[in-house]
């Protein structure tokens, strides 16, 4: 029995491990211009990011910027002016690209800045302690249902993964089918240019009655 539950805790670790989406990004802003970073994120999935401003010459009061969040399709979902610090959160409703960028607010303010990012999705963003509260589970249930979650994010990122590659099968045949209609009217051009031609050189040559 115990090992049994060992195999099974072992599992539930590694699966966490796999769904799990924590990334620590540490950003050297320029003086003027904006440093963006991108993530792509399918649909209905949970960010979470936490954000801190240092100064590498460690001046007082830190020096501010400008933080912007958009969606794939343009959409805003986080802009901050003045923020030496921050936090952004959202659930996704777009499939693609998401951009998170950050500039100074003065170029002039003096020293480089550095911007670190704490970023998490998925059930890394989820906080278990508050769900732990709120349905009294604790120890065992409670690693439980983080492996239900797991499992569900797995599926969605399998369905997310069929999706795409069938997008991009149906791109790659409507190209081999432009390139192949593409060559043939390549190769009908040429005959035409070919019988057109002959068919000048055989009149040329017969008016100057050489054939």
């Amino acid at each position: 029995m115990a090992n049994k539950l060992r195999a099974l805790l072992q599992v539930i670790i590694l699966m966490l491990i796999l769904v799990q989406h924590v990334d620590c990004i540490w950003l050297n802003l320029p003086k003027s211009g904006r440093k963006c970073v991108t993530e792509e994120i399918h649909n209905n999935v949970v960010v979470l990011a936490d954000y801190v401003v240092i100064s590498d010459v460690h001046i007082h009061p830190t020096p501010s910027i400008t933080t912007k969040v958009t969606s794939p399709y343009g959409n805003i979902l986080h802009h901050k002016e003045n923020a030496t610090h921050g936090q952004f959160a959202f659930t996704t409703n777009e499939a693609g690209q998401y951009l998170v960028c950050f500039w100074a607010d003065d170029p002039n303010q003096g020293g480089a800045l550095s911007v670190n990012i704490d970023w998490r999705t998925g059930i890394a963003a989820k906080d278990w302690e508050s769900v732990a509260r709120k349905e009294k589970i604790e120890g065992v249930e409670l690693e439980l249902r983080k492996l239900e979650a797991a499992v569900e994010a797995i599926h969605d990122n399998l369905l997310y993964l069929k999706s795409r590659e069938a997008e991009i099968r149906q791109v790659s045949e409507t190209t081999n089918s432009r390139v192949a209609w593409y060559s043939i009217l390549s190769l009908g051009i040429c005959i035409a240019a070919s019988v057109a031609q002959l068919w000048y050189l055989t009149r040329f040559f017969q008016k100057k009655k050489l054939i």
